[in-house]
């Protein structure tokens, strides 16, 4: 898998409090920063991760570079939504940010996620696509929101200029009913990290509904609910197991001695069947029996008579 060091960079600016998207602007991007997150470090476990803001007064690096999900929690919880975007400056701090980053294996990529106004010039943007390129980054952008064609073409003109061996990828997202990230997933962004769409199946078998998750569970998110969650799964299917067992008649006993009460006396040939041929042998002897019973009464009685003449 690829090792890659991802810098994310959210729009916290006035644009991200409008609620086109559900739930809002700024709980989609959210949402969708766990799933990048997620995605990232599973297609590669040292991949690393870090999350910036581009609103308010100035970019602020939120956190850097890390493998620790609750860090990227934390940095989304403690950022304010305020002021307009800084697109441009955004992208270069970004850029030292990875720079920096401590192994230098890693490819370099920036995340962008954009759902306001692009002060930036075209001119602009393509001498900073050109200076990205020739540094061996990658940009991906999120188009959200305020999607005007003078946005979209900006944003064109940028991925054109940018494009590499690694890839730089543009998805626009049109508001609907669906989640940001479920259809985030569904674009090369992250459909080339193997990340299955939610309420799918992933090549295991296992039900989606949380990212093609088993269970629906990501074990890095939350490990003790996972294994609690196979736990109790093995435990049921141990326990139908068992309950088969005893439906199941005893080894040994075998059925093929009782006759059948239904079964007729005679068979199609007009003899006699098994079972009926053994009836009629006990009625024979009982007959057999009663009719010796009564010589021996008879021969009793004679014999009295004999005994008084």
């Amino acid at each position: 898998m690829v090792l890659e060091a991802t810098m994310i960079v959210v729009d916290n600016s006035e644009s991200s409090r409008n609620g086109d998207y559900v739930p809002s602007r700024w709980e989609a991007q959210s949402d969708a920063v766990n799933l990048i997150f997620s995605a990232k470090t599973q297609a590669n476990p040292e991949s690393s991760v870090g999350l910036m803001s581009m609103g308010g007064k100035g970019p602020e690096v939120l956190v850097t570079l890390t493998t620790d999900f609750g860090k990227v929690l934390d940095g989304m919880h403690r950022t304010k939504i305020r002021g307009s975007t800084h697109l441009a400056t955004g992208i270069q701090i970004a850029g030292l940010a990875l720079k920096h980053r401590q192994n230098k294996s890693q490819r370099q990529r920036i995340i962008v996620f954009t759902c306001s106004p692009i002060a930036e010039s075209e001119a602009q943007l393509v001498k900073l696509a050109k200076r990205m390129k020739k540094n061996n980054i990658s940009i991906d952008f999120i188009a959200f929101g305020d999607l005007e064609p003078e946005n979209t073409k900006k944003l064109e003109v940028f991925n054109e200029n940018i494009k590499g061996g690694d890839g730089s990828h543009l998805a626009v997202i049109p508001p609907g009913p669906s989640l940001l990230s479920d259809t985030l997933v569904t674009t090369p962004i992250l459909s080339a990290d193997g990340v299955a769409p939610r309420g799918g199946t992933d090549e295991a078998g296992a039900d989606g509904g949380g990212g093609g998750f088993e269970f629906g569970v990501d074990p890095s998110t939350d490990p003790e609910l996972a294994i609690a969650l196979r736990m109790s799964m093995e435990e049921e299917k141990a326990r139908q197991e068992r309950e088969d067992k005893g439906k199941e008649p005893p080894k040994g006993e075998s059925l093929e001695g009782i006759p059948e009460e239904n079964q007729p006396l005679l068979d199609g040939q007009g003899e006699a069947s098994a079972s009926g041929g053994d009836k009629m042998d006990e009625d024979k002897k009982e007959s057999n029996e009663e009719a010796k019973e009564e010589e021996k009464k008879d021969g009793d009685g004679d014999a009295d008579k004999m005994d008084t003449a």
